[in-house]
């Protein structure tokens, strides 16, 4: 153990004055350096707690030792018949407050008494020399905080959020005829009337659900200024999955917020929306995005209860806009759900490489710093994402990827590698995803796929991948599909972009079905084994049976 005592003439300030905060501070620091993690203890006569005469007592005390107030008033004499230390310009302390004298530390390593049991003479040491020597040996060098350097960096991005899905821009390119149909369609409700329902249909990033939101801001904007009271609510059918909650949501975003979102029956349930939407004249607009993944989980109840409300409603008036990637979802509604529903149809079509063009210019104005976007990037993105379909939420998410990527390098502007690499990574986490949500049996096919894929059989027939996925069956003892099946679960994985599936003519022979893989093999094996079920076909040597199978199969042929 190591005491350090600091010894002044008179009482000092408290802790929360300037002074302490201007110089007593910086003793502590270095004390604490100091004795590195030893045991502190300090005289600061006045100083409440741990830095008062008691509290030093009290520290001491309970290492079994006695402080010897003698010693620090013969301690203090000395001090006096030395006469006032220098002070350091830069230590200076506002006239009316008694200067700490700091020209002594006191320190005893270890015990107080020595091996023969006399008292060991304190040794001081000029404080000032003590602060120099810590801060030149042993105190680290300040490197800054941990995010300076990050925020020191010239930004690449002004606002990254409006290339976020959940962003609504002010003016959607190349949706004005879509707009304009909802627009019309939905204008009743401005006039006190029941809208339209409306389906819109459409795949993956499209402008659905960001145009059918900009037409509901629209709408309350319009209805605030002519106080005709219409109200928009926002429900993704892929959160909110059932009936009870679409209904429970509902009640509460209209007042009653003692509905539970589990626990009572959903004809209470209903009941509650019933009342709290009906409690004055209004018309209520319900969009529910990917509507068909409800219908597919709880059945078509909820749409068939939303469509039928109004008339037993006696002041508000409901209409619903359902939102929908797969276009014959309605074939699973009962016929009169389907004939109330679709009162409209509203279809949009997948952007060109131009328009998605169009679409990253907008937004590149807001998100991106000047001058920090390179010429191919833009076109670049677009490229890509028009292959996936016309994807704009693609192409903004890969954009967005590809400034991350610059400022992860540390570059001042993005370039066409960045958009390279952010594709790769997408892409890679899409397969991931993909691969992840596979059931059990496809996976199984996806394992087999991968153990034919080697250096001299890139490509394969159904017949071989059949052949493999039954000894995998057999070694993990789960059960066998048959090879139509499997064939047709080949085709599910060639319409998800994980493998590739051609059928070729072999002339007289006939033709065949030639599959190759168009994922990264390691990465693709290493999700299917992170599934439980599958855990033995992590086991190498269960992976040396199956290769030796094969090899057997190939000598035999």
């Amino acid at each position: 153990m190591i005491c350090v005592r600091l010894v002044f003439s008179e009482p000092v300030t408290p802790l929360n004055t300037p002074i302490y905060t201007s110089f007593h501070r910086k003793i502590f620091k270095t004390c604490y350096t100091f004795v590195s993690g030893g045991y502190l203890l300090c005289y600061a006569g006045g100083w409440p707690g741990r830095g008062s005469e008691k509290g030093c007592r009290k520290m001491d005390e309970e290492k079994g030792k006695k402080i010897d107030k003698t010693e620090a008033e013969e301690a203090r004499g000395d001090r006096d018949a030395r006469g006032p230390p220098s002070t350091d310009s830069s230590l200076e302390i506002d006239s009316g407050v008694t200067e700490p004298d700091i020209s002594r530390i006191e320190t005893n390593p270890g015990e107080s008494e020595t091996d023969s049991g006399e008292d060991r003479v304190p040794e001081y040491v000029d404080a000032t020399e003590t602060i120099d020597v810590v801060d030149s040996v042993g105190s680290e060098p300040d490197d800054g905080r941990l995010f300076d350097d990050f925020l020191d960096a010239d930004p690449i991005f002004s606002n990254k959020e409006v290339l976020r899905p959940s962003y609504t821009p002010k003016k959607l390119p190349h949706r004005d005829k879509q707009v304009d149909a909802m627009a019309r369609s939905l204008v009743p409700a401005l006039r006190g009337e029941t809208p339209s329902n409306i389906l819109i249909y459409g795949k993956t990033g499209t402008g659905k659900t960001a145009s059918a939101k900009y037409v509901a801001k629209e709408l309350q904007e319009t209805s605030d200024d002519t106080d005709v009271p219409c109200v928009v609510e926002y429900i993704n059918c892929e959160q909110v999955d059932t009936q009870y909650r679409v209904l429970a949501r509902l009640a509460q975003e209209f007042g009653r917020d003692d509905v539970p979102m589990t626990g009572w029956p959903t004809d209470r349930v209903y009941d509650a929306f019933f009342e709290a939407v009906d409690t004055r004249e209004r018309v209520v607009v319900v969009m529910l995005d990917e509507i068909d993944k409800l219908v597919e989980k709880s059945g078509d109840d909820t749409l068939y209860n939303l469509s039928r409300m109004n008339s037993d409603l006696e002041n508000a008036r409901v209409s619903i806009i359902g939102i929908s990637n797969d276009v014959q979802f309605t074939e699973l509604l009962d016929p009169r759900v389907r004939s109330s529903l679709g009162e409209e149809d509203l279809v949009f079509p997948p952007y060109n490489a131009n328009q998605l063009r169009d679409i990253l210019e907008q937004r590149a104005e807001i998100a991106f710093e000047d001058g920090v976007l390179s010429n191919d990037v833009i076109p670049l993105c677009a490229a890509f994402a028009a292959k996936e379909h016309g994807d704009a939420r693609r192409a903004l998410d890969l954009l967005r990827a590809a400034g991350e990527a610059a400022e992860k390098s540390k570059a001042d502007t993005v370039v066409e590698d960045h958009v390279r690499e952010a594709q790769e990574r997408i892409e890679l986490n899409r397969v991931v995803e993909v691969v992840r949500t596979l059931p059990a049996q496809s996976k199984l096919v996806m394992y087999s796929i991968i153990a034919l894929d080697d250096e001299t059989r890139s490509k394969m027939n159904t017949g071989e991948v059949y052949n493999t996925y039954s000894r995998v069956c057999s070694e993990i003892n789960m059960d066998k599909l048959t090879q139509r099946r499997v064939t047709d679960l080949i085709s599910e994985l060639d319409m998800l972009g994980v493998v590739n599936s051609v059928v070729v003519s072999k002339g007289r022979y006939g033709r065949t079905r030639e599959i190759s893989l168009s994922v990264p093999r390691e990465e693709t094996k290493r999700v299917i084994l992170e599934d439980s079920r599958l855990a033995a076909l992590d086991d190498s040597e269960f992976t040396e049976a199956v290769q030796s199978r094969l090899d057997d199969t190939d000598t035999d042929g």
